[in-house]
């Protein structure tokens, strides 16, 4: 079968790369809403501004660095994507997911996905740690998942299961982690809105009543494209904000409010990260 104009081209970005670091990546990381710094703890770093990237978008958003770096993080040897693009930056689907078709090319067989989040169920607390156990695609649902238009087969099955989107086996491991090191790790699930306004209190109380646990405007179409690979993921979320119940006045939301947070999130996350990559 010949191959397809976006295979080319992710291979071609995975050439670049491969031709200017020593790294072999196994593992793939993707930093949310102020959680860059965590991509500072690789050792022996290689880092790619996206800018430099054939094939790359740029990111525009206050909190997302833009490079994809590579290094050693308790001796695995990881891709880090410091900073992400969303689809309301006027993206498509395939674009948002580039990166991520990147790593599978560079050889990577898990993919930890991170955000930053509002809390929607009573007992969040800004700074807490969410573990990821499914997700409400609510941008996919209305047309736009990243597998719409011909499908590779080279890349993946063109109806992917999606049962068991996050890995079991990595949230255990998340949680023995959680307990061992003493962060609080809540549990649930997270959906995905378009953006990039923050959510009204109609809005709010839909989104509990479908079964969301926490709300953001990206990863979901990162973990079913790399599901679609056969990757396994774990997704964490850090809960920036809580969004008040019914009977409290509605709270403004602000993206320098998620970044403060996310300040106090991204120690706990490198605490829960590089334990879990210890017993990998």
């Amino acid at each position: 079968m010949a191959e397809s104009t976006a295979q080319q081209q992710y291979r071609e970005t995975a050439a670049y790369i491969r031709e200017r670091t020593q790294h072999k990546p196994t593992l793939g990381l993707v930093l949310g809403s102020g959680l860059s710094s965590l991509a500072e703890q690789l050792e022996q770093a290689d880092a790619f501004p996206y800018q430099r990237l054939p094939h790359f978008a740029q990111t525009t958003v206050h909190g997302h660095t833009g490079r994809l770096v590579l290094g050693q993080l308790e001796g695995q040897t990881v891709v880090v994507m410091q900073g992400r693009f969303h689809f309301y930056e006027g993206h498509s689907m395939q674009r948002l997911t580039f990166p991520i078709r990147v790593m599978g090319m560079l050889g990577i067989h898990t993919l930890i996905v991170t955000n930053a989040a509002g809390g929607l169920r009573a007992g969040f607390t800004p700074g807490e740690l969410m573990l990821i156990t499914d997700h409400i695609n609510m941008v996919g649902l209305a047309g736009h998942n990243p597998l719409i238009g011909a499908n590779d087969p080279e890349l993946g099955p063109r109806f992917p299961d999606m049962s068991q989107a996050y890995d079991l086996e990595l949230q255990e491991r998340a949680r023995q982690v959680a307990r061992s090191s003493g962060i609080p790790l809540q549990e649930g699930v997270y959906v995905c809105l378009a953006g990039p306004s923050f959510e009204t209190p109609s809005e709010i109380r839909f989104l509990r009543l479908i079964g969301a646990d926490a709300v953001g405007m990206s990863t979901v179409h990162e973990v079913i494209v790399a599901r679609h690979m056969g990757l396994r993921v774990l997704g964490v979320s850090g809960i920036t904000n809580v969004h008040a119940p019914d009977s409290a006045p509605p709270q403004e939301t602000t993206h320098q409010e998620v970044l403060e947070t996310g300040q106090v999130i991204a120690p706990r996350l490198l605490t829960l990260i590089r334990g879990v990559l210890r017993q990998l």
